[in-house]
């Protein structure tokens, strides 16, 4: 039976209760989620709004990769890669049933390759120290072809195996959801803040529209966290309309083949390519995700769409390595995300953007709107802890310790308790077994995905799935495995989200035509 009531409601009153907030978090990305969840934990009040839906940017479009960053440690920014390592082993014991050890082979077709590249990645284990998953090492060729029978043998000499992270980044945001509301904080999304509210010249709140009746509201708060990833520039100038341009965007794509193109148990990383960047074809969901590419972008927009030389840098870079390599037919999903780089000031973001910096940055305005920028996934839990503190301290709130590097995620479960599941359920955790038990767990929403019908129900009852999109993109990742499926499986998916939220045949209608419409840029013409 479907809800008694739509479980949007009790989030808006919440939302818009009278009372001040301790900490209001505009963005509900890695680093706006990672920033309540921080503060909520620490037992402050705590309001997150998202103006769209949660992860729906970057944070859903990345490599899927919890990782050091092999290429920062070349780039001599050991700093950067000492926090994200030590960050990476937190959150492997913090959900262990959202991320998992991945084998990564650098192949070798030089004899200089594979000592330079060994000796860099055992510095890289070092870094690690006690939280490195596995010892990176030599293999030689039989070894190199038995990770990844694929390989291109002509000339191949063996190659470097090293282990970093992988997981299922709207998946992990969805799991933070959950966590924040776990610890008594309260967020909405399709809540977009429309303006500041101010006190004395203070930031002092904000007011935000209902995406879903119109209706304006004012919240008020201690403190105000801009955490809205490559759009804080646009929540600057809400406070301070003359506020110049902290970022320059650059995109990233990704394509999406079979996985008969990569079929053993490692990833494969190109070290060097001809941009200067690495590029990764990586197993997920029993497909694999190539990519990725960095090109500056004038202005960030909510769906970026692959430029044609993209694809073909991508596809062309994978035929180097890989036989049979993929080509254009056998893309099933194309997605690009922004990146949020910090501007070089000194060069007013000139330049190539691969130069430019992934550490966060924490800015405060002079009426005190608190603007956190840049990072990654990896690092989102230090990102949020060190918001929180600044927040905290401008804002004279109680001085609490944080308790994220030990605090286990919604869902936790060991994993001996997941290691049997499907991928698609072990991301749930303990909750898999309640999805079991809802209408339509034995029931395929399409024969070529991996979802149930009862998880797009869970979806909509306990994780704030409001559209079709919701379910297809971010709740299960249908869109990003095979773009074309997805739409074939979203008339079921609207009639199954109207069922649950009591909503009619034109608005299951209209669900599916704005769908379609974004579901057409993650394929290839």
């Amino acid at each position: 039976m479907p809800p008694l009531h739509d479980p949007r409601s009790p989030l808006l009153a919440a939302a818009t209760a009278p009372q001040v907030w301790d900490l209001l978090v505009i963005g509900g990305g890695a680093s706006g989620l990672g920033t309540a969840v921080e503060a909520a934990s620490r037992g402050y009040r705590t309001l997150l709004l998202e103006a769209h839906d949660y992860a729906k940017g970057t944070s859903s479009r990345s490599t899927k990769l919890v990782h050091g960053g092999v290429r920062y440690l070349a780039q001599g920014n050991v700093g950067l890669v000492r926090e994200a390592l030590r960050e990476r082993g937190l959150l492997k014991k913090n959900a262990p049933h959202l991320v998992h050890d991945l084998g990564f082979l650098i192949a070798s077709y030089t004899w200089w390759s594979r000592p330079f590249y060994g000796i860099g990645l055992k510095v890289y284990d070092a870094l690690a120290g006690r939280l490195n998953l596995q010892p990176s090492r030599l293999v030689g060729r039989r070894d190199a072809l038995g990770n990844i029978p694929t390989l291109k043998e002509d000339g191949l000499r063996g190659g470097v195996l090293y282990f970093d992270g992988q997981f299922d980044d709207s998946r992990l945001a969805i799991t933070l959801l959950r966590t924040l509301e776990d610890h008594g904080g309260v967020a909405l999304n399709y809540a977009p803040v429309v303006g500041l509210l101010k006190e004395g010249g203070r930031v002092a709140g904000a007011r935000f529209r209902d995406g879903e009746t119109g209706q304006e509201h004012e919240v008020r708060a201690r403190s105000v966290v801009n955490a809205t990833g490559v759009f804080v520039d646009n929540v600057r100038r809400m406070d301070d309309p003359g506020a110049r341009a902290m970022l320059s965007p650059s995109q990233g794509v990704h394509v999406v083949v079979d996985r008969r193109f990569l079929p053993g148990d490692s990833a494969l990383m190109v070290p060097r390519t001809d941009d200067g960047r690495v590029l990764f074809a990586v197993p997920w969901h029993d497909h694999v995700v190539i990519g990725t590419t960095d090109t500056p972008v004038p202005e960030a927009g909510l769906e970026p769409r692959a430029l044609p030389e993209e694809i073909e840098f991508i596809l062309n870079t994978a035929a180097r390595y890989l036989d049979p390599a993929p080509t254009r037919a056998d893309v099933r999903s194309v997605y690009v995300g922004l990146r949020p780089l910090v501007r070089n000031e000194k060069t007013d973001g000139a330049g190539s953007t691969a130069a430019l910096s992934r550490d966060h940055l924490i800015r405060i305005s002079d009426s005190g709107l608190i603007t956190l920028t840049g990072g990654k996934w990896t690092t989102y839990r230090r990102m949020g802890e060190d918001t929180v503190d600044r927040a905290a301290r401008l804002a004279e709130l109680p001085g609490r310790l944080s308790l994220t590097q030990g605090l286990p995620l919604h869902g936790w479960s060991p994993p001996e308790e997941t290691a049997g599941r499907p991928e698609h359920l072990r991301v749930y955790g303990s909750d898999a077994e309640k999805i079991g038990a809802l209408p339509g767990a034995g029931r395929l929403l399409h024969p070529d995905l991996p979802y149930t019908e009862a998880e797009l129900r869970w979806a909509v009852r306990r994780e704030s799935a409001r559209t079709v999109e919701d379910l297809l993109a971010r709740r299960t990742r249908a869109l990003l495995l095979n773009a074309r499926a997805s739409l074939e499986a979203a008339p079921r998916a609207a009639a199954l989200l109207a069922e649950e939220l009591g909503r009619d045949g034109a608005w299951q209608e209209a669900q599916v035509r704005a769908y379609r419409e974004v579901a057409q840029g993650y394929l290839l013409a």
